[in-house]
């Protein structure tokens, strides 16, 4: 069976050069349909992959938040365990113990001998949660490796003398019959 071109040529309608320029022209628009057909299915191929890539860029990121949370809460743990474990008992007494804590003026009822632990600062206080515990100076240490914010901030002397002159008014005695 003969094309319907070859039949055209047979009855002299089309001649040998037009043929070849239908045939040619109905090739080209073939294949610009193909590649129209392979361009729109490669734009939506590259649509699809840069919207894969930013859904897992945005699930990395999702995770690395998951994981520092994790690593928040697990140093929170960990500080809360050093506290419990290093927390001074029998410290209550009739000395009020005041310090500063975010601007506010904070009271602690201790002894005398606990009085003294924190003026010289062998103890430390400490949050924890809504309340203050007293620590161990080595403790402390350990703590502010971790996270310092939790410890109360110890007060500086500012009386402005130095080691030396202190020594020197050592030598002087108070007298008793002051009374202050």
């Amino acid at each position: 069976m003969a094309s319907l071109l070859d039949q055209m040529k047979k009855a002299g309608l089309v001649s040998e050069h037009k043929a070849k320029q239908a045939k040619k022209q109905k090739y080209q628009q073939t294949k610009q349909a193909k590649q129209q057909t392979d361009n729109t299915l490669s734009d939506v191929a590259k649509l699809a992959a840069q919207a894969a890539e930013q859904k897992a860029e945005k699930d990395r990121q999702l995770n690395r938040q998951r994981q520092q949370h994790q690593v928040e809460k697990a140093k929170q743990a960990e500080l809360k365990q050093i506290l419990e474990s290093n927390r001074l008992a029998g410290f209550e007494g009739d000395i009020g113990f005041n310090f500063v804590d975010d601007r506010q003026v904070k009271t602690l009822s201790v002894n005398a001998k606990t009085q003294a632990g924190l003026v010289r600062g062998d103890i430390r206080i400490a949050r924890l949660g809504e309340g203050y515990v007293l620590i161990s100076d080595a403790a402390a240490q350990k703590i502010a490796t971790r996270d310092a914010s939790v410890l109360i901030a110890q007060p500086q002397a500012e009386d402005g003398l130095t080691d030396d002159e202190r020594d020197y008014y050592a030598k002087f005695a108070i007298p008793d019959d002051w009374v202050w």
